[in-house]
């Protein structure tokens, strides 16, 4: 952790996200929530295109957690530069936090075994109705059940391995399902999977999603 105790968190994006929804980027979006608690994190950006792809090894090797927000460029993503990745968290214990379509990233997909694979997708495909269903897990805490209106549907089967806890399940108009809230550990680290965050919806900007990624990112770095 850094001297000051607070936790290092590194989030990254393509840089794919419409201007007119998030003008910095996911990554930008989910930097501002995490900055809501000055005192816990010290938090940086990156994207495909800076140097090591955002994730070069002495950037790795300063960070607590890194947060993945991918989409449409995953087969960009060298595979050195997931091995560096898998390093640091099976290694050194890094969390690993990956959000909505990251669940086909390479780094995601690498650490939990499984390919990422899911059963269907809707655009505005009516309300998201989110349940906790593991109301003790600390990436759980000060969240009741909620809505997202409008979100992007998935679902199911999902290809995500063998979560430790499933914490959130999602349901969708029409009998749709998917497990939105996936935690894991992986070697010496802790991986953590958040659905809800289509790049054309204000996901980002809630106040309930921005609590569950800052607890998500206490847990990954084994804060809680």
């Amino acid at each position: 952790m850094s001297e000051q105790g607070k936790i290092r968190v590194l989030v990254w994006s393509e840089h794919t996200a419409p201007k007119e929804m998030y003008p910095y980027d996911i990554n930008g979006a989910v930097a501002d929530g995490l900055r809501q608690e000055p005192n816990a994190f010290d938090v940086r950006t990156a994207e495909l295109v800076d140097p090591g792809q955002g994730v070069p090894e002495e950037a790795l090797a300063e960070t607590d957690v890194l947060a993945w927000w991918g989409h449409m460029l995953h087969n960009a993503v060298r595979n050195e530069t997931v091995d560096r990745i898998e390093r640091h968290v099976k290694e050194r214990g890094m969390g690993f936090l990956s959000l909505h379509s990251s669940h086909m990233a390479k780094p995601f997909t690498r650490l939990i075994g499984d390919d990422g694979r899911i059963g269907g997708v809707k655009h505005e495909a009516g309300p998201e109705e989110i349940k906790v269903l593991a109301p003790d897990h600390p990436v759980a805490e000060g969240i009741s059940d909620f809505s997202i209106d409008p979100e992007e549907m998935y679902d199911e089967e999902f290809g995500c391995g063998k979560p430790d806890t499933v914490v959130f399940h999602s349901t969708f108009p029409g009998g749709h399902e998917f497990r939105s809230g996936c935690a894991y550990t992986v070697g010496a680290g802790r991986v953590f999977y958040f659905r809800p965050g289509h790049e054309e919806n204000p996901t980002y900007y809630r106040d309930d999603v921005r609590k569950i990624i800052r607890n998500a990112a206490k847990w990954v770095a084994g804060r809680s």
